[in-house]
């Protein structure tokens, strides 16, 4: 037989784009349209829907950008129509590739009553089917004419990603609004015809499979009368019948296909879009489930659910019957889907904590997944925390984006630091949008790397970033892929019944140890240094209010503030979303994170002054309050007192230039550049710096990555560096023992003051930037004299190590990476920390010197200046906290790490001490949170965690009688398994493993 299969595929294209799909619509009258353009921000429905409107015409321009408008369509179903299905079809001016990322609608009927969303992937608005005939139409929509911010030429400038420079020129041009026939048969023509095609061209072309459906297809092409599509689709559908119904053979790849709509909680949308898209992808989606009865949709995000009740309560009832139907799924138990990288060790637990109980709350539904398909990498932490908040599963696809390694498995288990394994799935289909098209289905089968022991995969289905959701077209695909031969099966069902699947046939999946390193968006450790700042410092602040809140309502008659945490904690946790903590949203997000994190502060700062004031009493006592997990200056960890006089230090002039401080501990040499040549442990007799080398040195690198400006830093930064040493001024500080140095470069100024620290080994570092750069990358650079081949780097609830040589591939890719308060090597007897208050991108290197010995380099990422998707990015003054502690021991470290984020706070006028309301005779553990219960009881909730990797056997001693204790989970309900601590009256004893993670609940007496 003649080879024709080229020409049967390219005439299938063709009839399918030029006669089949244009005839799905053979009938249609215009819609007449009116539109009413909203003055500033969105109003409400009524507002909306009794505003008075304007005529407007089809091809006519509208939409400011981050506008609204409010357009009336209106008309008559024709009485020739009687007996048809009759839809609008409403386009605003769409592009059809860019779903989610341009303007969207939401449709309401008179009433007020929503019925779907627009978008430019689903357009249509079902008026009758059938209809009679002579039926009045009158449809409102909410349009939102948001602009295109990741365009054809994606990464250029654009003032647009702000309502204050975006001006007002119309971003669309009104098209169809129209009513029109909708031909059934024709439209299951053109799903059938795709289904085909698109499965056709997967398979090898030596495949008999693949040419028994060309020869259908051909048959069915042959059928079709192009003048008379509709006349003839029947027809032509039935030459289709046999190939479709052939099953798939028993090995066939096995599909969970899951309704998705990925909404990032604020992207190149700012927050307040982010309420409506919910509000238009829910809609739709509970439309779809009312019409598709095998669909099942999943929504995660506690929030974007709360925002659907607060702000869209009809919505929000069709939500909860869908719930209560078992078809809309609320999924992974987080209150967003956060960055897993910075988020600290309780705002990672909180996160949890807040989106397991809302769901539990509204819906009595207990998440047993998380469920995170676009955060970029995954701490080394967060197997613990997912367990300790009563779940066990994990699911991402971001990892498929890593530039460099593959991951070898999609499904396995993943073990944390403290030797938790949760059992994870990355989905082959290597995509959170999967529109059921043949290659993605065959993609995933092929590329599935668990063959031969697993054949169970899961499909994100639907689109997604803006989202938009699932269509009718996904799922009538889904339909014929259920049981198709030459296909992976395709099912809908929810997380937890694939999961279920999936490790009951993978009992022993391989193991993963340590972090889910994403080899790409490195840069967002240090894109948006404010709002990186804002998080920690929120993060902080969160501890100190409630612990002093919880000592002040056990002691005093002060009122724990339990709606105001409550509220305060869910603002942060919002924040920590995938693109906003990490700096890649647009300049709009960033403006309203740096407002939101001072009013979050002034809050803050309220109920822990008033709570100290209430603790410390009437007197004339000058009391230091400690909020940090250690003693410090002879005042306890969580307590008041006041503080022991440390020594001093002297700064005397360096006889080639510069300065020599020192403390008794620690001498340091600053020379006439403002660099430090010399740092000195006088107790180990040993020099921390490497020879010949200075530290303290500012480093700028160009920084143009290949794309993804915010999120990406390549590589071959590192080619080109100007080390900044020439200072303007270096001279001593107002203090008279500390050293200010000035210096200029670009169009940028930065300033530092050093100081030593009475009686501490450790030198302080205050660097304020003046920062006016583009394109450009700033780090802080200390070259140690330290023979190390890993690092210790902080995470949530403890530490890990990374290696600091590239022997492999997996290990170059690691050139920038994220850490917590601290890093930390060492020789064995003697190790260096560097420790910060605001900054988490960092990179270690090594090198072998000429006199054998070896020098680690650590540098500390401090600002950044990409232009997109800000391009004003990082602009004005910045101030960092560092500090150098030489002779640290892991333990030193954590202390250390705890204290430049956790100053001590004076109040003048006390009386002579507060004790600590929960103290822990043990420096290894670590008491992340004291805090009164959630639940109103007044018992005090403690966690804490062993940090420093070894065993250890902790005495807790309650300030209060205590009645009652129980080891809880996360959400502070009992852990049935867990073993309860020895205990003697208010003290208890107990014994930690590695790293694990503790939360006690004690019942007052």
């Amino acid at each position: 037989m003649h080879d024709d299969r080229s020409l049967v595929e390219a005439r299938l294209k063709r009839v399918l784009d030029e006669r089949i799909r244009p005839a799905v619509y053979p009938e249609s009258v215009p819609l007449e349209v009116a539109v009413w353009h909203a003055p500033g921000e969105p109003v409400p429905v009524d507002e909306g829907l009794s505003a008075p409107v304007e005529p407007i015409e089809a091809g006519a321009r509208w939409g400011a950008p981050w506008g609204t408008s409010w357009f009336r369509v209106t008309g008559t179903v024709p009485g020739k129509w009687a007996g048809k299905t009759v839809e609008a079809i409403l386009d605003l001016g769409f592009d059809e590739n860019m779903p989610g990322f341009q303007c969207e609608g939401l449709v309401y009927r008179p009433d007020g009553t929503p019925v779907k969303g627009l978008n430019p992937r689903n357009q249509w608005v079902r008026i009758g089917a059938p209809v009679e005939g002579g039926e009045e139409v009158r449809l409102h929509i909410e349009a939102a004419s948001n602009p295109v911010i990741l365009d054809y030429h994606p990464f250029r400038p654009t003032q647009l990603g702000d309502k204050e420079t975006a001006g007002s020129e119309p971003q669309y041009k009104l098209e169809r609004m129209d009513l029109a026939v909708l031909d059934e048969t024709v439209w299951q023509l053109v799903i059938d015809l795709e289904v085909l095609g698109e499965l056709m061209a997967e398979l090898p072309v030596e495949s008999a499979r693949r040419w028994d459906i060309l020869r259908a297809v051909e048959k069915a092409l042959d059928a079709v009368d192009l003048q008379n599509v509709g006349g003839t689709a029947a027809a032509a559908r039935s030459h289709l019948e046999g190939v479709l119904a052939a099953p798939a053979v028993p090995s066939a790849h096995r599909i969970s296909a899951v309704g998705h709509a990925h909404i990032d909680s604020a992207w190149l949308w700012p927050l307040r879009e982010t309420v409506r898209k919910v509000a238009r992808t829910t809609s739709n989606m509970t439309a779809l489930i009312e019409d598709e009865p095998d669909f099942v949709f999943a929504m995660s995000q506690a929030q974007q659910w709360a925002w659907v009740k607060e702000h869209r309560p009809e919505v929000w009832a069709r939500v909860k019957k869908a719930v209560a139907d078992g078809r809309f799924v609320p999924a992974g138990g987080m209150w967003v889907e956060s960055d897993t990288n910075m988020p600290g060790s309780e705002a990672m637990a909180r996160q949890f904590v807040h989106g397991k109980r809302f769901f539990l709350d509204e819906f009595g539904v207990e998440n047993e997944e998380a469920w995170l398909p676009d955060t970029f990498g995954f701490a080394a932490g967060l197997p613990q925390i997912i367990k300790a908040a009563g779940s066990k599963w994990l699911l991402t696809q971001k990892i498929s984006w890593s530039q460099t390694n593959k991951f070898p498995h999609h499904t396995f288990q993943w073990e944390g630091i403290d030797g938790t394994r949760i059992f994870t799935h990355f989905p082959p289909v290597d995509t959170y949008n999967c529109s059921m098209k043949g290659s993605e289905i065959a993609h995933a089968a092929k590329n599935f790397k668990d063959k031969g022991v697993a054949r169970h995969s899961l499909a994100p289905t639907g689109w997604g970033d803006g989202g938009g959701g699932t269509t009718r077209e996904m799922v009538a695909k889904a339909a014929r892929l259920r049981d198709l031969e030459g296909s992976a099966t395709v099912v809908w069902e929810t997380p937890e019944k694939f999961f279920e699947k999936a490790e009951a046939e993978y009992p022993n999946a391989p193991v993963w140890v340590g972090e889910l390193y994403l080899e790409l968006h490195r840069a967002t450790l240090t894109s948006q240094a404010k709002t990186k700042q804002g998080n920690r410092r929120s993060e902080h602040l969160l501890r100190e209010a409630e612990l002093w809140a919880a000592t002040a309502a056990v002691r005093t008659e002060f009122s724990y503030p339990y709606e105001e945490l409550d509220r305060l904690w869910k603002t942060v946790l919002l924040h920590q979303f995938h693109d906003i903590l990490p700096g890649s949203s647009i300049a709009w997000v960033h403006r309203e994170a740096r407002k939101t994190y001072e009013a979050v502060a002034e809050e803050l700062n309220g109920i822990i002054g008033s709570a100290q004031r209430a603790l410390a009493g009437e007197g004339t006592t000058a009391l230091a309050f400690n909020s940090a997990p250690h003693t410090r200056d002879g005042v306890p960890a969580g307590g008041a007192r006041t503080p022991a006089v440390g020594g001093e230090c002297t700064l005397v002039p360096r006889t080639d230039g510069g300065y020599v401080m020192e403390n008794g501990r620690l001498r340091i040499e600053i020379d006439e550049r403002g660099l430090v040549v010399s740092a000195f442990d006088l107790a180990a007799d040993r020099e921390t710096l490497a020879p010949g080398r200075a530290a303290n040195l500012l480093q700028i690198h160009p920084d143009f990555p290949n794309m993804w400006d915010a999120w990406d830093v390549d590589e071959f930064y590192r080619n080109t560096v100007t080390d900044l040493v020439d200072a303007d001024e270096v001279a001593p500080g107002d203090d008279g023992v500390s050293v200010r140095i000035v210096r200029g470069f670009g169009a940028s100024k930065v300033t530092q003051v050093l100081s030593l620290a009475p009686g501490e080994w450790r030198l302080d570092i205050d660097t304020e930037v003046d920062w006016h750069e583009t394109e450009k990358f700033l780090k802080l650079a200390f070259p140690l004299d330290v023979h190390a081949e890993r690092y210790a780097s902080e995470t949530q609830f403890g530490h890990f190590f990374r290696p600091t040589h590239t022997n492999t591939s997996w290990e170059a890719a690691k050139f920038e990476a994220c850490n917590h308060r601290f890093v930390h090597m060492e020789e064995p007897g003697w190790g260096v920390a560097v420790v910060n208050d605001s900054t988490y991108g960092h990179d270690v290197t090594r090198a072998v010197r000429d006199d054998g010995g070896t020098t680690t380099t650590v540098r500390v990422s401090l600002l950044r200046a990409p232009r997109f998707p800000d391009p004003e990015t990082d602009q004005g003054v910045h101030r960092f906290r560092h500090a150098l502690v030489p002779g640290a021991g892991i333990g030193d470290a954590v202390r250390e790490g705890w204290r430049i984020n956790l100053p001590e706070r004076k109040v003048v006028g006390g009386v002579s001490e507060v004790a600590p309301l929960v103290a822990v005779a043990q420096d290894a553990v670590v008491v992340t949170a004291v805090k009164l219960a959630d639940d109103g009881s007044g018992d005090v909730i403690v966690r804490f965690h062993e940090s420093r990797g070894g065993r250890s056997r902790a005495t807790l001693t309650a300030g209060f009688e205590v009645e009652s204790v129980t080891v809880t989970d996360l959400l502070e309900r009992p852990l049935a398994d867990a073993v309860a601590p020895e205990r003697d009256g208010s003290r208890l004893t107990l014994k930690l493993r590695p790293f694990e993670l503790v939360t006690l609940r004690l019942k007052r007496a």
